[in-house]
């Protein structure tokens, strides 16, 4: 599948497209889940959840059906010891600790990882699902979402400044020195948001102190596969909230198979006599793993509307349709995670 995509700018968006729709998902987990629905000959997967997460919902999983699977975190509560020297350290719960300890906090840490058996809507019945609905698309949406997006930049420490001045060409710019982010004012409301969205894609991603982000084009040189990572998050963000970006991203997404090849050709360069260079997949996983998690970070705090991929309780809304099926990506304000829902 990450060969395709990275031979065909259409079947990364369709990889963005998913990962709109289950953005509380990893890209490896997306790119999972729409593998094993495709070699079952059926729809993209919109909904999923565990076994007994079904059952608490009221739906039943259909006779006959195959789990899909995730690859899910293994956890473990642990003691975290600051030492005197300032060192932290991890013991188990109820274990002895050191006399001289400055502190003791209990917390849960990853050990390992699982595959998790889970089950899309399709493959259940039972009760209708309540699926918040999205508001109609329009000046005042978009306002709505442009203020979402500027506490997503001040949340990051940025100021978020409209100008009449321009960067180049550009419409947008970051400043990471500043921590600062221009936006065009001359633009319509939906185009600034996108142009946001866009320089919140190379905040989450491009600063001073990311090495993959400097191999992909620095904050302060905007380049390459750093423009079209930075894109793909606006992309993916915007689609969440109902807006199809896809011809306007278009010169950005038609770009990223020749940006993958001189990425995978400028790492080799660095590293020329490693044993294992960077394939072009390597890239693209790299790649669908940073705009799916920069894309997470950005929606958990503007909400969009839905579930995100991941099933989930929410309170009855007067948007919110009831349906057996699923419409619409991203979680309802408010909505709490299932317990069997905890993989990355």
């Amino acid at each position: 599948m990450l060969e395709s995509a990275v031979e065909s700018p259409d079947q990364w968006q369709v990889l963005l497209d998913a990962s709109a729709t289950l953005w509380r998902y990893s890209g490896g987990n997306v790119a999972l889940l729409m593998m094993q629905m495709a070699q079952r000959g059926t729809q993209e997967p919109t909904l999923v959840a565990g076994y007994r997460e079904w059952e608490r919902h009221g739906r039943a999983v259909l006779k006959g059906e195959h789990a899909l699977w995730v690859i899910a975190p293994r956890t473990a509560r642990v003691q975290e010891i600051t030492m005197p020297d300032g060192t932290r350290q991890r013991f188990p719960i109820g274990g002895a600790v050191p006399k001289d300890a400055l502190s003791d906090e209990k917390k849960s840490v990853v050990t390992g990882w699982r595959g998790q058996a889970v089950f899309d809507v399709s493959q259940t019945r039972g009760r209708p699902l309540l699926v918040p609905r999205g508001e109609t698309h329009s000046e005042a949406t978009s306002q709505k979402l442009w203020d979402a997006l500027a506490l997503v930049a001040r949340k990051h420490g940025f100021e978020l400044h409209e100008s009449g001045a321009q960067h180049g060409l550009a419409s947008g710019f970051t400043d990471f020195a500043q921590r600062r982010i221009e936006v065009g004012m001359w633009m319509n409301i939906e185009e600034r948001v996108a142009v946001l969205a866009h320089e919140l894609g190379h905040v989450m991603l491009h600063g001073p102190d990311d090495k993959t982000g400097r191999l992909y084009g620095s904050s302060a040189d905007h380049r390459g596969l750093a423009e079209v990572e930075a894109e793909s998050v606006a992309y993916t963000v915007l689609k969440a909230h109902g807006i199809d970006r896809g011809e306007q991203s278009g010169l950005y997404l038609w770009g990223w198979a020749e940006s993958v090849i001189q990425t995978q050709r400028a790492a080799f360069e660095q590293d020329m006599y490693s044993l294992h260079p960077m394939s072009r997949v390597d890239v693209a996983k790299s790649v669908l793993g940073r705009v799916t998690a920069a894309t997470k970070g950005i929606l958990e705090i503007t909400q969009p509307p839905g579930f995100g991929g991941k099933l989930a309780t929410t309170e009855r809304d007067p948007k919110a349709t009831p349906t057996a099926g699923y419409a619409g990506p991203g979680p309802s304000p408010g909505a709490v995670d299932g317990p069997e829902m905890a993989g990355p």
